[in-house]
């Protein structure tokens, strides 16, 4: 008698993040998932630009949360603010918030989102890197100290790197935005996260 071969199972998929941004951002794709700490330092190394960095922290999140389930496919994700070449990470306090938004009027940022996807068990690991210039309005435009402080009452984006949640309020303090991944000023650029969990074996709707 024939016994008709069971298909393999399919592979959890996790997101290695605590970020309530990127678990909504990745709830989109409609795709079960679990989500946990990867629990890596994130301090940048001497001379690591804000780029370099985004890259190293997305895959060291996956490759520490992949360790403890290699089975898995696991997501690391990091977004790294760059002002003339220096990066800005999360305020943390609505002091440091107020100065980040007050040295970024007029000024062009770069938001670097990298996103990495691994499996250990298949031996799979890539990493890709979104880039999103912002534009953020000038003091003559009225993004004036009154108004910094108006935002920051109303949306205190403390855990944002760049003070300003551009999917909320912190849009009203923006010129402009140019990215070719939509998501990717959020927290996750979903275009290259499909792109590379596809490649991982993941089948997506």
């Amino acid at each position: 008698m024939h016994v008709p071969q069971q298909a393999p199972a399919r592979r959890p998929l996790i997101l290695g993040s605590t970020s309530v941004y990127r678990r909504a951002l990745l709830e989109r794709l409609q795709i079960p998932f679990e989500v946990t700490a990867p629990e890596v330092d994130e301090s940048p190394l001497p001379g690591e630009t804000p780029a370099r960095l985004a890259a190293r922290l997305a895959l060291a999140k996956a490759q520490a949360v992949a360790q403890r389930h290699p089975r898995a496919i696991v997501i690391g994700s990091d977004q790294v603010a760059d002002l003339h070449g220096e990066s800005l990470g999360k305020p943390g306090t609505h002091e440091r918030a107020r100065a980040q938004l007050q040295r970024m009027r007029g000024q062009w940022v770069h938001f670097h989102t990298a996103v990495a996807v691994v499996c250990i068990e298949a031996d799979f690991a890539q990493t890709e890197c979104a880039e999103v210039r912002v534009r953020f309005r000038a003091q003559a435009d009225g993004l004036d100290d009154e108004a910094i402080e108006r935002y920051l009452a109303a949306e205190p984006a403390y855990d944002c790197a760049g003070s300003a949640r551009s999917e909320g309020l912190g849009i009203a303090l923006l010129d402009c935005i140019e990215s070719d991944d939509p998501t990717a000023l959020v927290g996750l650029p979903l275009i290259r996260t499909c792109r590379l969990l596809r490649a991982a074996g993941l089948q997506l709707p």
